[in-house]
């Protein structure tokens, strides 16, 4: 599909875009200039959910990356308290979308969500959660997930429920977890006694996996489907995903709702090459790079809400400008992003979103904080390529001495004996002690080289 398609069947046309009556179904408040919105929650952009009505804020809470601190213990625990003034902001501000899993954060995200939101009236909020069972897949353990996840978020109904991360293994793996131990007959009849009101799945996997599990719409009826869609993701998804582009228009052609996560790819679109954040910046001064990902993620009519990770408050404000209201991309600004993802292909990151789904080590490796650094050298021009190379002693030292800060020294790569256990939990299916094995060697390399 070239981008004229895109727009025609993301219903965004510039002529339409012109038409305030033709957004009035999912913009609440004006459209203005980018410099000149507000972020009061009449201003917030929201989507109609076709198959029930819901007015859903175009930006969603994603759960996952509430802030930590260390207890007594020096153990990490979320910070409640920051939590709940990031809750209470974010709905005062328009947002009513809750996005939280039983696994997140080492398992405190749906309890920390719960008593953050359980301030509010429940009509003030939708909330999603999921059926996390990736290790242990029998009736018993599914069960015991699905019945705490409401004792937890102390609620007596969940808004959106979610088979989640379904994709890697196949259908081999997707009967297994759901459908041998009769887990997804249960949900659809949970469903039908009102406490699941909207039943779906999130995605991450190979374009045969999702086509065999959008065939199941005919018969379990999915209410919405969850997707990785960003400008890098949209026509070059990495690893064993699949194109952003198929996934949306397969949604679009069952009236499925799309609800978006990884808009920024872990943080990624936020955290681009300098020249290329030059670019961005030179063609709009007054918008942040993230906004740029944001924008392109809310733009198709089809996408219900687009999660993100607001661990800070800076972040959430920023994202509130964005959204309050969205300006819909239009085909130059479209061309502009893609052209600013084959630039970026260029660059030869790890694609790690940061989930941390592949935590914790059991040999004790921060294996988010090894890639993240060693991404964040890459888009910094921070690696050394060679004594050969020009200004290699600066670069070498640079890298060598922000490793040893931003990764513990009994946490570092070295330590990696290969065990692939995190390899399997891993949504973009890196090889992570392939990759780790391979930041080793090159450190181990800059070491030597004094």
């Amino acid at each position: 599909m070239d981008r004229r398609e895109f727009l025609k069947k993301a219903g965004i046309a510039a002529a339409v875009m012109s038409q305030t009556s033709a957004l009035t179904s999912c913009i609440s408040g004006r459209t203005t200039d980018e410099g000149n919105k507000s972020d009061g929650p009449e201003n917030m952009t929201y989507r109609i959910n076709p198959g029930n009505g819901d007015k859903v804020s175009i930006l969603g809470y994603g759960c996952m990356r509430w802030p930590m601190i260390k207890d007594e213990d020096g153990n990490d625990i979320i910070d409640q308290e920051m939590t709940e003034r990031l809750v209470d902001h974010a709905i005062a501000h328009g947002i009513n979308y809750f996005d939280a899993s039983p696994v997140y954060l080492q398992g405190q995200c749906e309890k920390a969500t719960g008593a953050a939101l359980k301030r509010h009236p429940r009509d003030k909020y939708f909330i999603a959660t999921k059926l996390s069972n990736f290790s242990n897949y029998t009736r018993e353990n599914s069960m015991l997930m699905y019945r705490k996840s409401f004792e937890n978020l102390q609620v007596d109904y969940i808004d959106y429920y979610l088979l989640h991360a379904i994709g890697g293994g196949g259908m081999k793996v997707f009967n297994e977890r759901y459908v041998d131990n009769g887990m997804l007959d249960f949900l659809t009849e949970e469903r039908k006694a009102g406490r699941i009101r909207n039943l779906g799945f999130s995605f991450h996997g190979d374009k045969e996996s999702f086509d065999s599990f959008i065939q199941l719409h005919e018969k379990y009826h999915w209410d919405f489907v969850q997707i990785q869609l960003n400008y890098m993701d949209w026509k070059h998804a990495s690893g064993k995903n699949t194109d952003a582009e198929y996934l949306y228009n397969e949604l679009r052609k069952r009236g499925i709702p799309a609800v978006i996560m990884e808009p920024l790819l872990g943080g990624r679109l936020s955290k681009v090459p300098q020249h290329i954040a030059e670019r961005l910046k030179e063609r709009a001064p007054q918008n942040t790079t993230a906004s740029w990902a944001f924008r392109f993620a809310g733009t198709p009519e089809g996408v219900l809400c687009v999660l993100s990770g607001m661990t800070y408050m800076e972040h959430l404000q920023d994202n509130l400008k964005t959204y309050s209201p969205l300006v819909p991309l239009d085909e130059n600004e479209l061309a502009f992003l893609e052209e600013t993802a084959e630039l970026m292909l260029k660059y030869p990151t790890v694609p790690c979103n940061d989930c941390k789904y592949c935590m914790p080590c059991p040999y004790g490796i921060d294996i988010p904080a090894i890639l993240l650094h060693y991404n964040k050298c890459v888009n910094e021009g921070e690696i050394a390529n060679g004594p050969e190379s020009e200004n290699y002693s600066k670069a070498r030292r640079a890298y060598l001495v922000s490793y040893d800060r931003a990764v513990p020294k009994l946490r570092q790569a070295n330590r990696c004996i290969g065990c692939g256990q995190c390899t399997s939990h891993c949504p973009q299916s890196i090889n992570i002690p392939h990759e780790l094995h391979r930041i080793d060697r090159y450190i181990e390399k800059l070491r030597q080289d004094k």
